[in-house]
């Protein structure tokens, strides 16, 4: 099916404005993770995202696993909002707030949903299985400064 011009000019279909509008698209522009139909977000959204090998090896450790979008390169997690609260999520993992993923190529894929209404992965467990992967302690662990 195409649309013409009205003035014997090019015919353009469907598939051709869809390329176009995503040649529009700026490189470095954020995406919003979706979530599915059918699941709700009391607590509100937020996303962690890591090297897609991370995420993998992380699958296995943790007892329940929410929402899970990946691209070739990371895996992103739905959290709920302010799971960043008093946490420093350790590196090479990226805090999203409102699951806005930030400088992706693509916009990633669901790879798993999780059983009912939720979408979630609980933060914590996420937290603790991301730390002991990246050899790195949990900021509730860490030494506190007495400077002054």
């Amino acid at each position: 099916m195409g649309v013409s011009s009205g003035s014997g000019g090019p015919v353009l279909t469907l598939d051709s404005l869809v390329r176009l509008r995503r040649g529009l698209r700026a490189p470095g522009t954020p995406f919003r993770l979706a979530v599915p139909q059918g699941m709700t977000v009391p607590l509100g959204c937020d996303a962690v995202g890591m090297p897609a090998l991370l995420g993998q090896q992380l699958v296995p450790r943790l007892p329940r696993v929410g929402c899970v979008y990946a691209d070739d390169t990371h895996w992103w997690w739905l959290v709920p909002a302010d799971s960043d609260y008093a946490l420093e999520w350790p590196a090479p993992a990226q805090y999203a707030t409102g699951a806005v993923v930030p400088d992706a190529p693509v916009v990633p894929s669901l790879v798993h949903r999780p059983e009912g209404k939720l979408p979630y992965t609980p933060p914590i467990p996420l937290y603790l299985a991301l730390c002991r992967l990246t050899g790195t302690t949990p900021s509730w662990s860490r030494p506190v400064s007495s400077a002054g």
